[in-house]
């Protein structure tokens, strides 16, 4: 992780969820809040022991790793409840985990339909209700969902994902509303095109990053660290003032407001 990643002092020992977050940006989000010495712990499908074995060599810190599915929600409320009896009531939620696998309008199924919205849409709403008697006690909390540029942008080639990322932001307000009155802020980052290792595997190629870097107005690519900083900053206290609102963290390709 890059030495210039925001440092918030209030994050420390604060117990912090994050769903996906043992690979892509997940991983970075995860490796940011171990930088602040916070409570840390990710949900993911897939194994992550070594991933957490490099955390806890580089930070002398280990981020609890719970495999689960996130689109089975008595799973998901199981391992948040397991989270929070280890570190306590949850005052971080990041809502990270996404389905952005490419299909077709015509080939769509209903059965792919509800696959894809299972993963990125619905447990988005699951995991914020879960937490939501805990922030109560604690006497507020963050909620950070992450979407993305892509429905912005009109982008073809995942009309479910691009729905539910419109429809994640539409979440993020609508809390906001409701729970503002808590002190429970709830926000949405989205980011542009970041060069995970996924994306460099199966989608990016020089002809499609040349065209992208075009709509960039900063001529950089952009990678998972790029994104930390925004989810620490919506985390702490230093922005205790904002709350549904959605921040691009795209290099300039997209315009909000």
């Amino acid at each position: 992780m890059s030495s210039k990643i925001a440092q918030f002092k209030d994050l420390q020992d604060k117990s912090v969820f994050i769903t996906g977050g043992g690979s892509g940006i997940g991983a970075a989000i995860t490796e940011g809040f171990i930088s602040q010495r916070s409570r840390v712990t990710f949900v993911q499908r897939s194994e992550a022991s070594e991933f957490c074995d490099v955390i806890e060599q580089n930070y002398g810190i280990r981020p609890d790793h719970l495999k689960c599915d996130i689109s089975d929600t008595k799973a998901l409320k199981r391992s948040i409840d397991k989270a929070s009896e280890k570190q306590g009531d949850i005052a971080i939620l990041i809502n990270n985990a996404a389905d952005d696998v490419r299909h077709s309008t015509l080939d769509l199924t209903e059965e792919n339909w509800d696959k894809s919205q299972s993963i990125t849409l619905k447990p988005y709403f699951f995991s914020i209700q879960f937490v939501l008697d805990g922030m109560i006690k604690l006497g507020g909390g963050s909620i950070i969902n992450m979407s993305s540029i892509s429905y912005m942008m009109g982008n073809s080639g995942y009309p479910s994902y691009v729905a539910a990322n419109s429809a994640i932001n539409g979440l993020t307000r609508g809390i906001a509303r409701e729970f503002g009155h808590k002190k429970i802020r709830v926000n949405t980052i989205a980011p542009g095109w970041v060069m995970t290792k996924k994306q460099q595997m199966m989608w990016v190629t020089p002809k499609a990053l040349e065209e992208h870097l075009k709509r960039q107005c900063l001529k950089e690519l952009l990678v998972a660290d790029d994104i930390v900083s925004s989810v620490l900053f919506l985390s702490s206290n230093a922005s205790k003032a904002i709350t549904g609102q959605l921040l691009a963290v795209d290099g300039g390709v997209v315009t909000t407001g």
